[in-house]
């Protein structure tokens, strides 16, 4: 069967294609955490496996399962721990989550690795877990880590069509018109259009207190306001993400190695 999802495949096939192809392998993270009443608590997952998987399918890749735990919600960017569902891991678990799993692809023969984050939280442990992992490999190693955020890839010009009122920026962007459309486009039976609440802009001071305060985010968790998503937004953004993606990929890993 042919499929660019490492879970699907037997060993024997994985290995043959490793080794015959150096082909790019994706690791999507995300998150189990609440995204509002409209949508699933995978959400950061399954759109970091989703756009993994659509840039993979353009360079013949192979898409990794996700490491679905990710950091503590902040209440700036995700809302926060207090809302049910939210289930989370601490800083030292994710960093060894990724520095164990690069060890692994490497160990594999894997030579080009990239990293797609689905969750705001999450990307200083994952540079901390590569940095290890690489530590531990050198001085012999042949892979090259590549670590993005899918949402780097939006260009200024679909963003101001996705938003043509304004973007309130990504960290409010949660659970919101983003999210939302590529669900929409990835995942439509799992969206709720009809629970989507008219919460937001969040409006947060400019610092932290700790313990964190709860009252500061909306009671639905959704920092901005996801009226005006669709399945059009979501395919024009998820067509320009897996095409960007796929073009910095072959385009990092062609360059000659310092």
């Amino acid at each position: 069967m042919n499929t660019v999802n490492m879970n699907k495949m037997s060993w024997v096939a994985y290995r043959d294609l490793v080794a015959a192809t150096n082909p790019p392998v994706f690791l999507p993270v995300g998150a189990l955490e609440q995204h509002g009443p409209h949508l699933p608590l995978g959400t950061d997952a399954l759109l970091s496996a989703a756009v993994a998987a659509s840039a993979a399918e353009r360079i013949n890749g192979i898409v990794a399962p996700a490491l679905s735990y990710g950091y503590k919600s902040q209440p700036k960017c995700g809302g926060g721990q207090h809302f049910c569902g939210t289930t989370s891991v601490d800083a030292q678990t994710l960093i060894g989550l990724v520095r164990d799993t690069v060890r692994e692809f490497a160990r594999h023969g894997v030579k080009k690795l990239i990293i797609v984050n689905g969750h705001y939280e999450n990307q200083w442990f994952i540079t901390e877990g590569i940095d290890l992992a690489l530590r531990d490999l050198q001085p012999n190693t042949k892979m090259r880590v590549m670590r993005l955020e899918y949402w780097d890839f939006l260009t200024e010009a679909t963003l101001q069509s996705v938003f043509p009122d304004g973007f309130p920026g990504y960290a409010l962007e949660h659970a919101a018109v983003i999210e939302t459309s590529l669900m929409l486009h990835y995942h439509p039976e799992l969206v709720r259009l009809d629970l989507i609440p008219d919460d937001g802009p969040a409006d947060f001071p400019p610092y932290d207190v700790y313990p964190l305060n709860p009252t500061w985010v909306p009671p639905s968790g959704v920092l901005s306001s996801a009226r005006g998503s669709d399945a059009v937004k979501g395919e024009i953004m998820a067509t320009e993400l897996a095409t960007h993606i796929a073009a910095a990929v072959t385009a990092e890993f062609e360059r000659a190695r310092p």
